[in-house]
């Protein structure tokens, strides 16, 4: 047999770090190379913005890296790492990495994931004005928080409300400013992003919504946030949480086709030769909502890079998963199961004001999607079975506590 040739998958984070570990489990013989922009071993995100920045700035914490390096060793894959990839050539099928160096594939997996979006506004480059994506992250933020008195954060969606929650366990003032109406208002509506600003406001939050940022002030480091409104709020630390967007600047010039991300089939083929794209970067035909997604989600860069190493070795298969995502905040659980772009009805089922609550997004009478805060995990099994089924629930059923989930989807 000859040789099978190279796999470089260029990420380094979950997505691109499990897909490198699948196609060596699931039979790829030939080198691979993972590339990763930082220069850490592949770890684990989510903690970042709960267990990292509750910890005193002096405390052990729970290593993040998913594996130790010899774990890489031992699947024969190659770590390239804190060496960003700047640039892609198709025809030559090489990858150029910062400081000049290339590398050839006979196989190209994209997972460079994310990069955060940062203000413009001025002084947002004042020392103290911070952003949460990367561990030295939040590091950087954590040993802030030791020092600090007073936070303002600028944005309420999952990281802002995260980075909420936890500044308040470590006992910090926290104002947040969220341009929308309500928390999390477009993925959510205004009634269910109601009542997660009512959750941010019971632990003492000073949420200010329908607010943006025009300016930071300060003598040598952030000391004022001013805000849309006028107001000039004292901080002693801000942190940055306005969204982010796919890290597809290395693609300039090279012919793969990006649009809202790197645009690929179901099984996460480019139009290009060789090259595939999986996790946040990617943006894919969704099979259950018939719409392009580009989904920034935990669950789905595991599985989307799974996919995508299957695709590679000529096992692939179309991906459609059922979309899940999570978020801890205070001391609640939140998570959405399944994807709604649009409804015409939200039912509510449960106790929002006791933060137990179920949010179920109906299109036509079809259940696209369930938000769930605070509720039992069998609740959310029963969830999971309704929304993959694409169920056509009884309204007044599913708001009722006393009805079983299975009858209000009519058995």
């Amino acid at each position: 047999m000859g040789d099978p040739g190279r796999v470089v998958v260029v990420g380094a984070s979950v997505c691109g770090a499990h897909a490198a570990e699948t196609l060596r489990d699931e039979g790829w013989e030939g080198e691979i190379v993972l590339v990763g922009a930082e220069g850490r071993l592949p770890y684990d995100r989510p903690p970042l913005s709960k267990a990292v920045l509750q910890a005193e700035a002096d405390a052990d914490v729970d290593d993040p890296t998913f594996n130790p390096a010899s774990a890489y060793e031992e699947k024969r894959i190659h770590l390239e790492l804190g060496r960003p990839a700047v640039a892609v050539d198709p025809r030559a099928r090489t990858v150029t990495l910062e400081g000049g160096r290339s590398i050839r594939y006979d196989h190209l997996l994209l997972a460079t994931g994310s990069r955060v979006r940062r203000l413009t506004v001025p002084g947002s480059d004042l020392p103290g004005v911070l952003y949460l994506r990367t561990y030295d992250d939040a590091m950087r933020l954590r040993a802030a928080i030791a020092g600090a008195r007073r936070a303002v954060v600028v944005g309420a969606g999952f990281i802002g409300s995260e980075v909420a929650s936890s500044c308040r366990s470590r006992g910090l003032d926290v104002t947040v400013l969220e341009a929308l109406p309500a928390p999390l208002a477009r993925a959510l509506g205004e009634e269910v992003g109601g009542y997660l600003g009512d959750l941010h406001r019971s632990h003492g939050v000073d949420l200010r919504l329908s607010t943006g940022v025009t300016a930071f002030r300060g003598s040598g480091r952030v000391e004022q946030v001013v805000a849309s409104d006028g107001r000039a709020l004292d901080a002693d630390l801000v942190v940055v949480g306005v969204g982010i967007e796919p890290e597809v600047s290395y693609l300039a010039g090279s012919g793969i086709a990006v649009d809202n991300g790197i645009v690929v089939d179901v099984q996460g083929r480019t139009g290009t030769p060789g090259v595939f794209a999986a996790g946040d970067c990617a943006n894919w035909p969704h099979p259950a909502s018939g719409r392009r997604l580009r989904v920034e989600h935990w669950e789905h860069a595991w599985y989307h890079g799974e996919a995508a190493a299957r695709s590679i070795l000529g096992k692939g298969e179309a991906y459609d998963p059922l979309l899940y995502f999570w978020s801890d905040q205070y001391d609640v659980e939140l998570q959405y199961i399944g994807h709604a772009a649009r409804w015409d009805r939200v039912v509510v089922r449960g106790r929002p004001s006791d933060f137990s609550f179920a949010a179920f997004y109906l299109d036509g009478g079809i259940l696209r999607a369930v938000m769930t805060v605070g509720r039992p995990e069998e609740e959310t099994e029963a969830v999971r079975e309704l929304v993959r089924a694409q169920a056509r629930p009884n309204p007044g059923a599913l708001a009722d506590e006393g009805t079983a989930l299975r009858d209000a989807a009519g058995g």
